[in-house]
């Protein structure tokens, strides 16, 4: 070979190499969603977290019989403008489990702590199923630090008729908790679980995943987890009367309501109408409880679009 072709393709290969390089650096380089724990307000919190936007950080909060982990297809959905902060609430998952503080109250509080302690003041604020319980404790409690919040799928304890929602068909497992429902669960959890998933979805088949359902089943087995599970509905008695307080001074923040056409439907729509003067309601065609894993191709969507507004 000419010796001036063959130095001209070493070179050529050596800046290939340069270039991919590079390029694996910027990609290893490029933020993920990372895990980490906070102690605050007494409690040890696992949160993910993603983003380096520059608008005001998203917290998203989950619901019983999932976790933080069920809002990582979002997250990076929002990562561009935002700072992401998805906890697990206190009882849920990799966060501590302490014997009391079960209260959504308390459990915003929580969530405010590790806001905190994180540097920031105004958030927007995510809550599914027991999450927007919490979601509404923090916007009610602390108004001037929420510049939007999104309820989705559940209902809010002690805010207008709230005892006809789709939901308390089920009224068996909110007084479930005790030694002997502990020792039913024990070691069962997914059995426990697969009501939830399969009973509250539009279609059992088209609900929560095969490998989600072993990940969440896993995580509530953690030492303590049933246990901690079964308080947040112990406490609907007391969040009850909390929220009918809240709601005696309505909200101001915009407020998206979305709900499952196969779940909780228009009554969510009107429970926030009760609680906020400037709510857009949508309703998740075809969908039951499970928003995110239900209907992704409409939820995902519209909580991008109301939440980069």
């Amino acid at each position: 070979m000419n010796p001036v072709l063959r130095s001209f393709q070493h070179a050529a290969l050596a800046l290939l190499a340069v270039f991919a390089l590079q390029s694996t650096a910027q990609a290893a380089g490029k933020p993920g969603i990372q895990e980490h724990t906070a102690n605050v307000n007494g409690v040890s919190l696992h949160y993910l977290q993603a983003g380096q936007g520059k608008r005001e950080p998203v917290i998203l909060l989950h619901g019983y019989a999932e976790t933080s982990h069920m809002w990582r297809p979002l997250m990076p959905q929002l990562a561009d403008r935002h700072v992401v902060i998805a906890p697990d609430l206190r009882g849920a998952g990799q966060s501590s489990k302490p014997d009391s503080g079960y209260d959504k109250k308390t459990l915003a509080q929580d969530i405010h702590a590790l806001v905190q302690s994180l540097g920031y003041r105004k958030v927007k604020i995510v809550g599914h199923d027991i999450g927007l319980m919490v979601a509404y404790a923090y916007a009610a409690q602390y108004p001037d630090e929420v510049q939007s919040i999104v309820l989705m799928d559940a209902f809010l304890p002690g805010v207008g008729d709230w005892t006809h929602v789709w939901l308390l068909r089920d009224l068996w497992h909110f007084h479930f908790y005790g030694e002997t429902p502990l020792k039913l669960v024990d070691g069962r959890e997914r059995i426990y679980f697969e009501h939830f998933w399969n009973d509250f979805a539009a279609d059992r088949n088209h609900s929560i995943p095969e490998a989600d359902r072993q990940f969440y089943a896993s995580e509530y087995a953690r030492p303590g987890g049933m246990r901690a599970g079964f308080e947040y509905f112990k406490n609907f008695e007391q969040d009850a009367k909390d929220f009918a307080g809240f709601a005696q001074t309505p909200l101001h923040m915009p407020m998206l309501v979305l709900s499952g056409e196969k779940a909780g439907g228009q009554f969510l729509i009107d429970q926030g109408k009760l609680v906020d003067t400037h709510v857009q309601g949508v309703i998740i065609k075809g969908s039951g409880h499970w928003l995110m894993e239900e209907a992704p191709e409409q939820t995902m969507p519209a909580l991008v679009a109301f939440l980069n507004r």
